[in-house]
C-alpha cells in the first residue's frame, strides 16, 4: 500500500512566486473561457469531427487484426469501414422495419389504453370527484339559502349585427419548398454522416501521422511524457468503447429475449433501443424501460406484462452496473461518479443530445491527459477517481480534526489489503512526518497539537487488537523471545513512534517496553534497565539530522557495558527507497531503519545474532536464556 506522491511533493517541480502563479491561473481562466466560447460557437464543425475521431478508436481495433492478417492499410481501413457501416445500417433497418410494425398495430392497442385510462380516472379522480360532492352536500344541508331576487346576466347582446366568418388560405407550396420541407430533416444527418464518415477514413489512414504530429504540437521536448500520455488516452477510450459496446450488446440481447418470453410485440426494437440509450449515462436505460413499461400497458389488459417489463429491466440494469461492469472495467475507468454526471450536464448545454452522449469519453480523454500535463492536473482532482489525499495526508487532516474514529474507519479499510506494520509506515508514520514538519516550522499551536496527541494515542490503541501479517525473515531457525527497549527521543511526537514500535514488537513475539530519552540523560543513567534488554531500538524524528542529545545518547548507549545490539530510528526514506547506511559510534556499529517494517527486521537479525551467540557460549540447553543475560554479564 504505497501512497501516491501528492502533487505539492513533486521533486521536479519549481516552485514559483506568488505573482508568478496568480498571473498563469489568470492566463488558464481567459485560456478556458476561450476554449468553451470556440467550442459552443464551432459546434456545428466540431460535433462531426469528434464523432469521427471517436468512431475512429471503435475501428481501430478491427483495423489492427486485418492488419495482423496481411491486409494492407488501406484496405484494412475499407474494410473495417465497410463492416461497421453495413452494422450500423442493418440496425437503422431493423429499428424501422420494428418501428413500422409496431406503428402499425397501435390502432388495435386503442380500446385497452382508453379503458385503463377511464378504469384509472374512475379509481382516482372519480373517487375524489364523489367525495368532494358528498362534502358539498353535506354542506348544503347547513348553509341557509341565499335571499334577494334572482339575477340574470346576459353578457351576449342579442342586438347587432352577427360575425361574419372568415377563412384562411395559405398559397399552394411551389415543388422547391416541398422538397425543402420534407427533405431538410433527412438531409441533414445523411450530411453529417457523410463527414463522419470522409474523417474517419483519414483519420484511420494516417493514424501514426497524425499520432506523431500531436507529439510534436503538444511537447516533443519531453517525448516520453507526451507519447505517454497519448497511448494512455487511446488505449483507454478504446478500451472503454469496447466494454461499454459488448456490455450494450449483451443487455439489449438479454432485454430482447425477456420481452420476447413475456409475449412484447417489437422485442427485438427495444432490445436494439435499449443497447443504444445506454450509452447515455444513468439515464439512457431508464428512458428504454419507461418506453417498454408504456408499451406493455398499452398492450397487455392486464398489468402483469408491465409488472414483468418494469422487473426485467431492474433485474438486467442492476446485474450489469453491479457486477458486470466492475468486474470487467476492474477498478474503474478512471472517472469519479460526479465527473460523469458534471460532464453529462457540461457537454449537454454545448452540444446539445450529441453532447450527452459523447460526455463520458470526452470527460475521460480529458482526465486521462490531465495526469500528464501540468496545467490540466486540477481536471483529474476534481473528476478522477483517484483519492484526493494521500493516506498519509487522510490520516493527519483526521488527526488536525481531532477524529480518531473516523481515521479507524479508513485504517480498516486500509488494513483489508496491507499489513498492520505497512499500514503504519504507509499512513501514520508518513502523517506524522507531516505533523513534524509542521511542529518544526511551528505553525501547530500547543492546543491543537495536544488534540494530535491525543487522537494518535487512541488510533494506536485501537488497533492494538489487530493481528499483523508482517513476515520478518531471520536467518536461520526462529528465535527465542527476546527483550527489547524502545528508547524515544525528545521530540514532541517521538513518543508516538515508540508506542507504535512496541506494539508491533511484542506482536511478533519480543518482550518490548517504552521510555523515555530522559531516563538515560547525564548524571541519571539507567543501567540496570538497560542491563536486561540486549536490543535497545532508538526512535526519534530527529534521527534525519541527530540533534547534540541523540548523539550524546547514542554515545554513551555504545560506552555501556554488555553487549547490545542498537538501532537508530526513524531515519528518512530516500527518495530511491533505499536505507539509510549505518553508524559507527566507539567502534560500534549502529543499524539506521527508516520504518517499522525495517525496524521489524533488523531486531528479527539481532536476535537471530544473539541467539546465535548464546548457542556457541553456553551451549543449546540454555541457548534460550542467555539473551536476557548477554548484557548483565558481559
Amino acid at each position: 500500500m504505497k501512497p501516491r506522491s501528492s502533487p505539492h511533493q513533486s521533486p521536479g517541480r519549481q516552485e514559483l512566486t506568488p505573482a508568478v502563479q496568480s498571473l498563469r491561473a489568470l492566463n488558464s481562466l481567459a485560456s478556458g473561457v476561450v476554449v468553451i466560447a470556440a467550442l459552443y460557437l464551432g459546434r456545428s464543425i466540431l460535433i462531426p469531427i469528434t464523432l469521427a475521431v471517436l468512431l475512429s478508436f471503435i475501428v481501430a481495433p478491427l483495423v489492427g487484426l486485418l492488419r495482423r492478417f496481411h491486409f494492407g492499410q488501406s484496405s484494412s481501413v475499407i474494410v473495417a469501414v465497410l463492416f461497421t457501416l453495413s452494422a450500423l445500417s442493418a440496425v437503422g433497418v431493423l429499428i424501422g422495419a420494428q418501428v413500422a410494425q409496431v406503428a402499425g398495430d397501435l390502432p388495435q392497442y386503442q380500446w385497452t389504453v382508453e379503458h385503463k385510462i377511464r378504469v384509472a380516472q374512475e379509481n382516482t379522480v372519480g373517487r375524489a370527484d364523489a367525495w368532494l360532492a358528498s362534502a358539498s352536500n353535506a354542506l348544503k344541508r347547513f348553509t341557509p339559502p341565499p335571499g334577494g331576487p334572482h339575477r340574470k346576466d346576459n353578457p351576449v347582446s342579442t342586438s347587432g349585427d352577427a360575425p361574419l366568418p372568415v377563412e384562411v388560405h395559405e398559397p399552394t407550396p411551389s415543388p422547391i419548398e416541398l422538397a425543402q420541407r420534407y427533405l431538410s430533416p433527412v438531409v441533414s444527418p445523411m450530411e453529417t454522416a457523410g463527414i463522419v464518415l470522409v474523417v474517419t477514413i483519414f483519420i484511420l489512414l494516417e493514424r501514426e501521422l497524425l499520432r506523431d504530429r500531436m507529439i510534436r504540437l503538444f511537447g516533443s521536448d519531453d517525448l516520453h511524457r507526451t507519447s505517454t500520455a497519448i497511448g494512455e488516452a487511446a488505449a483507454r477510450l478504446s478500451r472503454y468503447f469496447a466494454m461499454q459496446l459488448a456490455i450494450n450488446a449483451g443487455v439489449g440481447a438479454f432485454v430482447a429475449i425477456g420481452l420476447a418470453i413475456l409475449g412484447m410485440p417489437g422485442a427485438l426494437l427495444f432490445g436494439v433501443l435499449t443497447a443504444l440509450l445506454r450509452f447515455v449515462p444513468y439515464i439512457g436505460a431508464w428512458i428504454a424501460a419507461l418506453m417498454a413499461v408504456v408499451m406493455a400497458v398499452a398492450v397487455s389488459p392486464g398489468w402483469w406484462m408491465a409488472a414483468g417489463t418494469a422487473v426485467l429491466f431492474a433485474a438486467t440494469e442492476g446485474i450489469s452496473s453491479q457486477l458486470i461492469e466492475p468486474l470487467l472495467y476492474g477498478r474503474g475507468n478512471g472517472l469519479s461518479p460526479l465527473a460523469v454526471i458534471i460532464a453529462a450536464i457540461f457537454w449537454s448545454w454545448l452540444w446539445g443530445p450529441v453532447g450527452l452522449v459523447l460526455s463520458t469519453p470526452l470527460m475521460l480523454c480529458l482526465v486521462t491527459l490531465s495526469r500528464h500535463v501540468e496545467r490540466l492536473e486540477f481536471l483529474d482532482v476534481l473528476f478522477g477517481d483517484r483519492p484526493g489525499l494521500t493516506p498519509a495526508e487522510n490520516l493527519y487532516q483526521r488527526l488536525l480534526a481531532n477524529d480518531p474514529t473516523e481515521a479507524l474507519l479508513q485504517a480498516g479499510a486500509l488494513l483489508k489489503d496491507c499489513s498492520l506494520a505497512a499500514y503504519y509506515d504507509d499512513a501514520v508514520l508518513a502523517g506524522l512526518r507531516i505533523a513534524h514538519a509542521d511542529v518544526r516550522r511551528d505553525v501547530v499551536p500547543a492546543a491543537q497539537l495536544k488534540l494530535v496527541r491525543s487522537a494518535a494515542n487512541t488510533i494506536i490503541a485501537g488497533l492494538k487488537e489487530v493481528g499483523d501479517a508482517t513476515t520478518i525473515a531471520s536467518d536461520g531457525e526462529p528465535v527465542n523471545t527476546v527483550p527489547v527497549l524502545c528508547i524515544g527521543g525528545r521530540g514532541k511526537l517521538d513518543d508516538l513512534l515508540a508506542a507504535i514500535a512496541v506494539q508491533l514488537l511484542n506482536k511478533h513475539g519480543f518482550e518490548a517496553s517504552q521510555v523515555n530519552c530522559e531516563r538515560f540523560a547525564a548524571g541519571r543513567f539507567d543501567e540496570a534497565r538497560l542491563a536486561s534488554r540486549p536490543i535497545v531500538c532508538v526512535i526519534s524524528f530527529d534521527a534525519r539530522e541527530p540533534q547534540p542529545y541523540l548523539r550524546n545518547l547514542l554515545l554513551r548507549l555504545s560506552e555501556a557495558r554488555g553487549s547490545r545490539e542498537l538501532i537508530l530510528g526513524m531515519h528518512e526514506e530516500g527518495e530511491s527507497g533505499t536505507d539509510a547506511s549505518p553508524v559507527t559510534v566507539q567502534g560500534r556499529t549502529i543499524r539506521v531503519v527508516a520504518s517499522f517494517q525495517q525496524l521489524l527486521q533488523a531486531c528479527a537479525q539481532a536476535a537471530q545474532t544473539l541467539h546465535e551467540q548464546g548457542r556457541g557460549s553456553a551451549g543449546p540447553a540454555d541457548a534460550g536464556t542467555h539473551a536476557h543475560d548477554v548484557a548483565a554479564h558481559g
